[in-house]
């Protein structure tokens, strides 16, 4: 009996030791990474930019019509029954072009023959064929009443001299002795071609047109007949003449205006280089052949005020 009890109570001795013992903390185990985690997307490319459109050309200019010019002219002059030849050319301003009426119809040069003489004389001094301070000495037959009456025999005038005579005071034997100096009629006229003056009969015959002399002075004007050398010489000789009643009193005052008149009998002419116009330099030829005198030069300013006036507008 009494082995029995012992047993059994070592027993439970044993069951009570292990009930005893603290149980062992437990760790969790790591969680493997899913394979469903999200991947970073790749950068979308931004959308590529419009296309940038060709800028617009800019128009090219256009010139506005001359039939407001041409009924402005003819209102000055069908009254009064004139044989009018207008020649305009433009040298500046967009779309510069030229214009005319009457401009081919041949009339007399009167004095404006001297032009074409004066444009050469002033060429061969700037390009050094000639002295301005060379003489020239009057023969009987240059003679022809004019402004100045010193002329005699064997007087000899300088080139310089006789050029002013011709272009400021439109003298008339100094206008002969130029010519004479330069060659005669003929060379003159074989000049006047080569600068597109074709169809006139300088001094001799002594015929032009508007649109030959408008020729002329567009050669000057734009360096074709010797350059600024050329220009500076003449210029001033045909700048504030003794008749600026016609094309520079149809323009504002301070104008510079680089001209030459003709006037005989009934015929009124006056060819001009404007300069200081709103669309800048143009150059216009006016020939009459109506009423003459003080009412031919005011014809001819008439004319001159509506082209300027037309050429403020373009």
């Amino acid at each position: 009996m009494l082995s029995f009890s012992v047993g059994y109570a070592l027993a439970d001795a044993h069951a009570s030791d292990r009930l005893l013992k603290p149980l062992a903390a437990s760790t969790p185990s790591a969680s493997p990474a899913s394979d469903s985690a999200a991947t970073p997307a790749a950068d979308t490319p931004a959308p590529p930019a419009p296309p940038v459109p060709d800028p617009t050309p800019t128009p090219a200019p256009v010139h506005p019509s001359f039939a407001s010019l041409a009924v402005a002219i003819d209102a000055i002059t069908a009254p009064t029954g004139t044989e009018i030849g207008v020649s305009l050319i433009e040298l500046g301003g967009p779309a510069a072009s030229s214009w005319e009426v009457g401009g081919s119809q041949p009339m007399d040069a009167a004095s404006t023959y001297k032009l074409p003489a004066l444009m050469e004389l002033a060429q061969l001094v700037a390009a050094g064929k000639v002295d301005p301070a060379g003489q020239v000495c009057y023969q009987d037959a240059d003679w022809e009443d004019g402004w100045f009456d010193d002329y005699t025999t064997g007087a000899c005038y300088t080139r310089a001299e006789l050029a002013d005579r011709t272009a400021h005071y439109s003298d008339n034997t100094a206008g002969h002795m130029l010519v004479r100096d330069l060659g005669g009629g003929d060379a003159l006229n074989t000049y006047a071609a080569g600068l597109g003056a074709q169809n006139s009969a300088f001094f001799d015959v002594n015929q032009t047109t508007a649109d030959d002399l408008a020729r002329l002075l567009a050669a000057e004007a734009t360096g074709n007949a010797g350059g600024a050398q050329a220009q500076a010489w003449l210029y001033p000789l045909l700048t504030n003449t003794e008749f600026e009643a016609g094309i520079p009193a149809g323009v504002p005052a301070g104008t510079t205006v680089i001209h030459k008149t003709g006037e005989l009998d009934a015929q009124v002419n006056d060819a001009a280089i404007v300069t200081n116009g709103k669309n800048g330099t143009y150059v216009l030829a006016v020939m009459t052949n109506g009423p003459g005198g003080d009412a031919g030069s005011s014809l001819v300013a008439q004319v001159s005020a509506a082209v300027w006036a037309y050429e403020a507008a373009r």
